[in-house]
């Protein structure tokens, strides 16, 4: 188990445009040889807009764009034509296929908090698509067949406990909350990288919110 605290990420972003990043791999200027990714998992930015902030159309290609809204809501419109707000609770997913411009903004009047998670296909190429799914259940992972992966969604009371699944790369990002990984502690911004896991598991300590890549 590899523990990655928050206050390790790299910070990005543009603070005078509303825009707070803070990324967990290598990243644009933040180049780093030895944390260009785990199993098929790229990226996991944790981003905080501003009402009236932005990213503008910017293009993708060959990634499975995955994002969790913590609080606020998140505009999206891409090159394909589609338009939707997500809030918390949904799962986006934007599949950059061959290429795709999208743009994400923050349209309300609260601030934005989002998780986006970008993976790679097994297989390049092919034709963009897109889908959310609202109000997605602890119960039911979010498949993402094209990287290999599933999204465990958990919303723990605190001392409950849950089963980290079992798999040759596991990664476990800690949204809010405290937790109790096997020995380690983690908090909100940390994450763990599990390699050959087996019969790990999380108990919150605090009332906590999890997302845990489960990966082939």
């Amino acid at each position: 188990m590899d523990v990655r605290r928050a206050a390790e990420r790299y910070r990005g972003g543009a603070a005078e445009a509303g825009i707070e990043s803070w990324h967990a791999f290598s990243f644009g200027p933040h180049y780093d040889p030895d944390n260009l990714r785990f199993g098929a998992v790229l990226a996991c930015n944790e981003e905080r807009l501003a009402p009236g902030a932005g990213f503008d159309e910017h293009p993708h290609s060959h990634t499975e764009i995955v994002t969790w809204v913590v609080e606020g809501e998140l505009t999206h419109r891409d090159s394909t034509g589609r338009q939707s707000v997500v809030r918390p609770g949904d799962v986006q997913r934007l599949s950059s296929a061959g290429g795709v411009r999208h743009v994400e903004r923050n349209d309300g009047p609260a601030p934005l908090v989002f998780v986006q998670m970008w993976l790679t296909p097994r297989t390049p190429g092919g034709d963009p698509s897109y889908e959310t799914v609202r109000g997605i259940a602890d119960s039911t992972p979010y498949a993402v067949p094209e990287a290999g992966a599933l999204l465990h969604v958990r919303r723990l009371a605190a001392g409950e406990r849950t089963a980290v699944p079992d798999g040759p790369h596991v990664y476990v990002h800690v949204v809010r909350g405290e937790v109790r990984l096997d020995d380690e502690e983690l908090a909100a911004g940390d994450a763990a990288r599990i390699t050959d896991a087996e019969d790990v598991a999380a108990v919150a300590v605090t009332p906590a919110e999890l997302l845990v890549w489960e990966m082939s």
